[in-house]
């Protein structure tokens, strides 16, 4: 037997969600990570370039996070074309980024 319209929905909704709030957390957490680095460096008057290179790649990874939530917005956004194509209607939750962001729509 077969998945519902709605249930389908529903699941999509709660994975999109946890996935936009990973982003969200993994950005964090490596900005975290960043500024101890940097306090560590400093607060042990350990040389200005020491750790650079990790510094280097820790910034790299951090710009492919934000660029993997522009993917996801935009993901987001074609999932609302993929709703009204079958449901008839396109309708974002109340709580829903792209529901309060409409901007994030037409940039996607």
């Amino acid at each position: 037997m077969g998945m519902s319209h709605t249930v389908a929905q529903m699941r999509i909704i709660r994975e999109l969600r946890e996935a936009e709030e990973a982003l969200d957390t993994a950005l964090l957490r490596q900005s975290s990570l960043l500024t101890t680095m940097l306090e560590a460096r400093r607060e042990t008057d350990t040389d200005p370039f020491v750790g650079q290179e990790a510094m280097m790649r820790l910034t790299k990874s951090h710009q492919t996070l934000v660029s993997a939530g522009s993917d996801l917005a935009r993901v987001h956004s074609n999932l609302l074309k993929v709703q009204e194509d079958v449901l008839g209607y396109e309708d974002c939750p109340p709580n829903e980024p792209m529901a309060q962001q409409p901007e994030l729509r037409t940039a996607s």
